[in-house]
């Protein structure tokens, strides 16, 4: 018998080369790209707004309807499995995948986009869109953003652990809708070169759009400028940390990591409470909050129809964060997926949903609040310093504190961790679904990790060294588009997959106690 190869080049190599194929003109006439790509962009925020609106809210009662309904209770593997993490591990994990270290970015700085640029009929600058500006970055991190990364999973997890088929691959998952013809033929390898497509992009613009939130700390730490060399130096010593917990595994890397750095950021939001203006904070939290629940449905589905002129910050940069998470679903749902063994549907998708919002809801409260205090006692000119250096202000909020110092350190780790968590799940991911071993007893190759974080590590610093990283994010969140009709063909396979299982009733945890099983057991003998 043929020894099978380590990699499934069939569908990696493709998608490489079509990445590389994108990057180089990208990088070649940058400014050009990047007019060309926001023209396209803008055209489709101006015919298919509402299109991404309806589409988180349409998820949002998707996730309720398979979490509360009859495929609430189905088990994602053997019923009689319990779980290979606890639900604090599982959590952990899931807010590490869902918020990576874009939270530390926009908790402490979304704010400023509203507040320069808020929505018709208020004024920039006005305590109104202050207030707003908060509400609306908690709204970023809501259940629509989770209901878009978690909805693809359902089907993802039952083929995975339920049907136990060997590649953990979306055209595998697509099965019962495709038939076996289109599955194995073009239409499965178009799929799957799509997901490798968006989500080595995706990882590509996150490693070279992260690598400022720490550069620019480690500047106003140290005192140095911000160069590529610096730049590199970060990326590399990030990179070994992400290849090294991808390379350990969920159990030994990612997840260690996940539960660390929750207590980490628990103790820094502690630290800005005693250390910072914790009343006011605990103030502003509360009205951001309430400002949030009145504004919420405005949030999800005005587009400013009846005015006109260009759309506000809130409504341009609400289609496109649907449309990057859109991008970035296929991956959190196919990692939720793996590692939701002995999970019932209702927890893995009720987990995502709630955890990672809870969490991103207090970190925009307390770092939010704390940018927004220094502006309003006016010990920081924060929203004029934002439109020439964003990245620049977060250590200038955070050496106004008590041992500013200390909390620009922390801030540095717990956002490296973020990035670290957010790439080697990645890179994790990549391995599996590119990996020739059977997904459902294997994990997949150490070696096979390394290369994809390589690889990854390579584009990003290429394009970060010769131009190209913007236009490449913007590419990046153009591909949601096909990925909100991928996700909707997912949403209706798992529902098939369990209506033909009728899973409902031989998939589920046992709830009969043990007496009553001990009397029937009785009765029947």
């Amino acid at each position: 018998m043929k020894k099978k190869g380590l990699i499934d080049y069939r569908i990696f190599l493709p998608a490489l080369i079509i990445i590389i194929a994108i990057s180089v003109p990208l990088a070649l006439y940058e400014s050009r790209s990047l007019e060309l790509l926001n023209g396209i962009f803008t055209t489709i925020v101006e015919v298919f707004s509402w299109g991404y609106l309806w589409y988180g809210i349409i998820l949002v009662g998707a996730a309720l309807y398979f979490s509360y309904s009859k495929y609430g209770d189905i088990v994602l593997g053997d019923p009689a499995e319990k779980p290979r993490l606890t639900l604090f591990e599982y959590a952990s994990i899931l807010i590490a995948m869902g918020l990576g270290s874009t939270i530390m970015r926009t908790g402490m700085l979304q704010w400023t986009s509203v507040a320069n640029n808020p929505p018709a009929g208020m004024d920039a600058g006005s305590p109104e869109s202050i207030l707003m500006g908060n509400a609306y970055s908690m709204f970023l991190w809501g259940f629509q953003v989770f209901a878009i990364f978690v909805m693809i999973a359902p089907a993802m997890a039952y083929t995975l652990h339920v049907k136990k088929k060997p590649m953990m691959r979306m055209s595998e998952a697509a099965r019962p809708v495709f038939g076996d013809k289109l599955t194995d033929g073009w239409a499965g390898r178009l799929l799957d070169i799509l997901f490798l497509l968006s989500i080595m992009t995706g990882a590509a613009v996150t490693l070279g759009l992260g690598a400022p939130i720490i550069t620019y700390n480690l500047s106003a730490l140290m005192n140095i400028d911000v160069t590529f060399g610096l730049t590199l130096i970060v990326t590399i010593v990030w990179v070994a940390l992400f290849s090294i917990s991808a390379y350990l595994g969920v159990e030994k890397g990612i997840k260690r990591l996940s539960t660390f750095n929750i207590y980490l950021a628990g103790a820094f939001t502690l630290f800005i409470l005693l250390a910072g203006p914790g009343v006011f904070i605990l103030n502003y939290f509360s009205d951001s909050v309430a400002s949030l629940f009145t504004n919420y449905l405005s949030f999800s589905l005005n587009t400013d129809s009846v005015y006109q002129g260009a759309a506000s910050h809130v409504q341009s940069n609400t289609v496109f964060w649907f449309a990057y998470s859109a991008t970035w679903a296929m991956l959190h749902s196919v990692f939720a997926a793996r590692i939701s063994r002995g999970r019932t549907i209702r927890e893995m998708i009720m987990t995502y949903l709630l955890a990672p919002t809870l969490l991103s809801w207090i970190a925009t409260g307390v770092l939010g609040g704390l940018g927004v205090h220094r502006y309003l006692t006016g010990e920081l000119p924060i929203l004029d310093m934002v439109k020439e250096e964003r990245m620049a202000v977060i250590p200038e909020i955070l050496s106004t504190l008590p041992l500013g110092g200390l909390a620009i350190v922390i801030f540095i780790i717990v956002a490296l961790i973020f990035l670290t968590t957010t790439l080697d799940s990645t890179t994790y991911t990549i391995a599996a679904y590119t990996s020739t071993l059977d997904m459902s007893k294997n994990e997949p190759p150490k070696i096979l990790r390394i290369l994809v974080a390589g690889i990854i590590t390579v584009i990003s610093l290429v394009l970060m060294r010769i131009g190209g990283l913007a236009p490449l994010e913007v590419v990046s969140g153009l591909m949601g588009l096909p990925i909100i009709f991928i996700t909707f063909l997912m949403i209706y396979s798992a529902k098939k997959m369990m209506d033909q299982d009728r899973a409902w009733l031989n998939n589920v945890r046992d709830k009969e106690t043990p007496l009553k099983r001990s009397k029937q057991k009785t009765k029947s003998e």
